[in-house]
């Protein structure tokens, strides 16, 4: 057997996906069915982890604050207090690291964070991070005598100390962990300027009491939109959720009505829907999403976002001009910590070199057939990384390049029934209790 290469990564946030990354590159290895003699092309990793907070655990480290934190930085959690999972425990864990068996299905955000705080903790792998480190600048190097023919210089600060200029280290591979799930996208809305009631984006929506016995317009109807409305409708006089889907399916509590998107604001507390009705609203909650943000990276990096849309990204992950560089968790209706199990694998298999990726122009326009296949069935571009349909496709496909183990298939099945009923019973799905059943390949309800 060769000499050993070490492999030095750097890896951005310490939330589900970078704790995942760092198992797979540091923890106990697993053994899969093409490790053979278990020397993994050669390669040893050499992993560190920045994470600008003081614990892990990303978007799912729940915090009162809004805004800003004690050190300046912009708050990252966009959990409220009584959040549960859209998601079951069975379809949501790592899929080596079970949830507890005391848990129910569907479980608050404080247990998901544990479930984080101990991953870390069985793998061994929190010596890997270093909090309070905020990634400042990432910039690609040529080095001829690289493995990879590049390097990267990662330039990163204390948020302790606003003296602190920086400090600069040179790696052989980025993973971006980073989230999605921290810089609101704030729409324009005409006339908000002249709107006397309070607007707020969901990121800073923390606990239902404020809103007690007012009239609240929630814009956007997806998960947040959904389960935020639920939640005011016990203390609201009426909640409107806007938005320009279909239909939504599901019964809602008699407060809560559905209505078109926003044609307009106004004084004394008006809104206008698209359908020229109106209604005074004391609030109004912008459930409209986030943004991509990687304002660290070089502009040399090559990495651009349009219109939620990140180019250029082979599988939704690997930088096609920089296969070095990975993003991990871009992708949206997925189940994102088996979703980063895999990603972070297949990258893995990229740097040890059993997996060879195409050529750049290979790679792109592998990325703008898939792009024009979602056009074809009438996705907008905005969900040029949406999964609906296709995850656990495009998860077996990776797994299949990479060599390693799929999702196993209860994941897809518990997924697909909580879909269908998450769309048609939105106000009793997270009473569901799931045991899975004695063939790992479905499950029982309780």
């Amino acid at each position: 057997m060769g000499k050993m290469q070490v492999v030095r990564v750097a890896i951005i946030g310490a939330g589900g996906g970078g704790l995942c990354a760092l198992r797979h590159l540091m923890g106990p290895r697993t053994l899969k069915k093409t490790d053979g003699d278990g020397d993994h092309q050669g390669v040893q990793f050499e992993a560190v982890c920045f994470e600008q907070a003081a614990k892990v655990g990303g978007t799912w480290a729940y915090t009162d604050q809004v805004g800003r934190d004690e050190h300046g930085n912009s708050i990252h959690s966009s959990m409220y207090k009584n959040l549960k999972t859209n998601l079951p425990k069975q379809c949501m864990a790592f899929p080596d690291f079970p949830f507890h068996n005391d848990l129910p299905s569907f479980i608050g955000h404080e247990d998901v964070q544990n479930y984080l705080e101990d991953y870390a903790d069985s793998f061994g792998i929190l010596k890997y991070i270093q909090f309070y480190r905020q990634v400042q600048l990432v910039k690609p190097m040529h080095d001829k005598d690289s493995r990879y023919g590049l390097r990267w210089e990662v330039t990163t600060r204390s948020v302790l100390d606003p003296q602190d200029d920086g400090e600069t280290d040179v790696y052989d591979a980025v993973l971006m962990g980073n989230g999605n799930y921290a810089i609101p996208f704030l729409p324009t809305l005409p006339g908000s300027e002249s709107y006397e009631g309070q607007i707020v984006h969901s990121h800073n929506y923390r606990r239902p009491e404020p809103y007690r016995d007012q009239v609240v317009v929630m814009l956007g109807a997806n998960a947040s939109g959904q389960d935020i409305a639920l939640e005011l409708s016990d203390v609201a006089k009426k909640v409107y959720i806007s938005h320009n889907k279909a239909h939504l399916q599901s019964r809602f509590p008699d407060n809560v009505k559905e209505k078109p998107g926003i044609e307009r604001l106004d004084a004394n507390y008006k809104i206008t829907f698209l359908d020229n009705t109106s209604v005074n609203a004391d609030s109004l909650i912008l459930c409209t999403g986030y943004h991509y943000d990687y304002s660290f990276l070089a502009p040399e990096c090559g990495i651009e976002v349009k219109d939620f849309r990140v180019t250029p990204l082979y599988k939704h992950l690997v930088n096609t001009k920089f296969p070095t560089m990975a993003v991990l968790g871009i992708c949206k209706r997925i189940v994102p910590f088996p979703f980063f199990d895999i990603q972070v694998q297949f990258f893995r298999a990229v740097l040890e070199g059993s997996v060879v990726l195409p050529n750049e122009a290979d790679m792109n326009e592998d990325t703008e057939c898939d792009y024009q296949e979602r056009l074809s069935k009438g996705r907008p571009h905005r969900y040029s990384h949406e999964m609906s349909g296709c995850m656990f496709q495009y998860l077996n496909e990776l797994a299949d390049m990479a060599c390693v183990e799929r999702i196993p298939k209860n994941y897809e099945v518990i997924y697909d029934l909580v879909a269908f009923q998450r769309k048609t019973d939105v106000m009793n799905y997270k009473k569901m209790n799931f045991a899975l059943n004695d063939k790992g390949d479905g499950y029982v309800v309780l």
